[in-house]
């Protein structure tokens, strides 16, 4: 029976202290943002907005040009929902394959993939620029779809194969008695069972691809496709002391991959928990 004790109580305060200090940031993002120029030096940081006003954030969704932050955060979207279900599709079918692999070549395969998440991709961007320019796929959206999903597979297919691996063979085995074939029991039964490590793999990646900057500014800086944290880089080098418009671009740029998080949170606890288990 639960008894509810002193240790209790310290366990809850201690909750709630480590809660505010998490939240905080967010409040001084909240507060500022929402601070017209007049009060934005001449009130503290802690306080409340005396007169609340969106400007900041009208200034941030109409600037043009490399600033141009509305056309960066559509091109943010493009490039990591393509990037995310390119990862998804291949993850799940390459990480399907090794886990159910017999042979020797399935477990060197993904001790190659253990090896390629361990190390830094920022050690092949020289040739990757090179490559990709000559190919033209620099400055473009598939460009970075391609480049991303290389760099991220690897991730894909461990998260995959240890998930599958958990799994046992039952289903499987029942369906290819029935005459289903070796693609129909994946796409049909499989697939769909491993929805957690989905919501994993699309959440881990997508957050990775959506706050990347030194690929996105290497690749895409300077052209029309670059992405939002691109456009804030040249947004805030573009201002001085303007605090408000800076913390109001922030919220800008977490408020789709922050909802997206919350909306798939439970699929990506599970998935991750499998995921380590198998």
């Amino acid at each position: 029976m639960f008894r509810y004790t002193k240790l209790t109580l310290l366990r809850e305060i201690g909750i709630w202290v480590l809660a505010l200090v998490f939240l905080a940031p967010f409040y001084f993002l909240i507060a500022i943002a929402f601070k017209p120029d007049s009060e934005l030096l001449t009130t503290s940081p802690l306080a409340l907005p005396d007169s609340p006003t969106v400007e900041n954030f009208v200034n941030v969704m109409t600037a043009s040009g490399n600033s141009n932050v509305l056309l960066g955060l559509l091109n943010s979207v493009i490039i990591t929902a393509g990037s995310v279900v390119v990862l998804v599709i291949l993850g799940a079918l390459t990480g399907y394959v090794i886990a159910r692999s017999t042979t020797r070549w399935g477990r060197a395969a993904f001790m190659t993939f253990l090896i390629a998440i361990v190390l830094p991709t920022q050690l092949g961007t020289v040739p990757l620029y090179i490559g990709a320019r000559a190919v033209g796929l620099t400055g473009s959206h598939w460009g970075m779809i391609i480049l991303y999903t290389g760099m991220m597979l690897p991730m894909a297919i461990f998260l995959y194969a240890n998930f599958f691996r958990g799994m046992g063979t039952e289903f499987e085995e029942a369906a290819m008695i029935d005459g289903a074939s070796r693609t129909q029991v994946f796409f049909r039964i499989m697939f769909p069972l491993v929805g957690p490590a989905t919501g994993t793999v699309a959440i881990f990646v997508g957050l990775i691809i959506w706050n990347d900057f030194f690929t996105s500014l290497i690749f895409l800086g300077g052209s029309d496709t670059q992405t939002l944290p691109v456009a804030m880089y040249f947004y805030i080098g573009s201002l001085v002391s303007q605090w408000n418009q800076i913390f109001a671009i922030v919220i800008v740029s977490m408020i789709p991959i922050l909802a997206f998080y919350l909306f798939a949170q439970k699929r990506f606890i599970q998935g991750f928990a499998g995921g380590l288990k198998g």
